[in-house]
């Protein structure tokens, strides 16, 4: 199971004089399981390729498959199959807390899987779970409303919403953007509970290099439309003029380790959180003492 893009293009308003080609001959293939980060600057296809990764933009050419059917869907069996295929995508985009709309978290949540035509007692256990994994106790949460809840707490109701849905794959595009720091945290031990419990294969865009370090197996760094590099984060950030040309930076931590190895401790360079990093340190002090 995967999803795979082939050679895929995509041109805003094309024919026009405001024409825009956002996504340029790109190809990669998100495996079943792992756990995957997009990064780039604003403006470097980021949002438009994972809109394509559920049907909400189709290619100008190239191909999208989720579990080997391609979501264009040419011919009436085909897009029956593509509109069940992007229903394994779930999507949650950025500040998500404005796809909020219903009296109470509980029916919000609730109207997805309503929607899939199951039996009510299936709807409210669906609701059940789906607050119960990103933190939101049930009793406590179901009756509130959404605008009641600190931003962190909209957030994760959000992303209830689609987990309810029961998706194979789960996109979210910046989900940290505009929390505070504890909302921030939080949120992030949610999502890595979500991929290491339901083993969710997990996409997330992201301007954070400490995010990315701190969650992903596999990232794809974009740069003008183009996928320049598809490694795992550290492979990506020891690159650090590829990382430049696409207006981006290690990880703190990396930059630090190299400053202090350059000074004459013999630290790892390696090293991707702050955690680490510290703990490197320390035995390097010891060593030398």
């Amino acid at each position: 199971m995967s999803i795979e893009l082939k050679h895929v293009n995509y041109t805003y308003m094309a024919g026009t004089p405001f024409e825009h080609q956002a996504l340029q001959d790109v190809s990669l293939t998100i495996t079943e399981g792992s756990f995957t980060a997009i990064a780039g600057h604003t403006g470097s296809g980021k949002s438009t390729l994972v809109q394509h990764l559920n049907g909400l933009l189709h290619p100008s050419n190239g191909q999208v498959l989720v579990d080997g059917v391609d979501l264009e869907g040419h011919d009436k069996a085909g897009k029956k199959a593509a509109h069940a295929a992007s229903q394994q995508v779930g999507m949650v985009f950025q500040y998500a807390e404005t796809q909020l709309f219903e009296e109470t978290i509980a029916e919000d949540i609730a109207f997805g899987p309503r929607n899939q035509g199951l039996t009510e007692a299936a709807v409210q256990e669906r609701v059940r779970e789906a607050m119960e994994l990103t933190g939101l106790d049930y009793k406590m949460f179901k009756d509130r409303s959404p605008f009641q809840l600190s931003g962190g707490q909209m957030r994760r109701a959000a992303i209830a919403g689609i987990l309810a849905l029961h998706p194979r794959y789960l996109v979210l595009d910046e989900p940290t953007a505009g929390l505070d720091p504890s909302g921030r945290k939080a949120l992030i031990r949610q999502i890595q509970a979500l991929h290491k419990e339901w083993n969710l294969t997990i996409l997330f865009v992201s301007h954070s290099m400490e995010d990315i370090a701190q969650l992903a197996d596999s990232l794809i760094l974009m740069n003008q439309g183009q996928l320049v590099r598809h490694d795992t984060p550290l492979k990506v950030f020891q690159q650090t003029e590829l990382l430049a040309s696409a207006g981006l930076h290690p990880p703190a931590v990396m930059c630090l380790m190299n400053r202090i190895r350059a000074a004459g401790l013999p630290v790892r360079t390696d090293i991707l959180t702050a955690a680490e990093g510290v703990r490197n340190i320390r035995e390097e002090i010891q060593r030398v003492k």
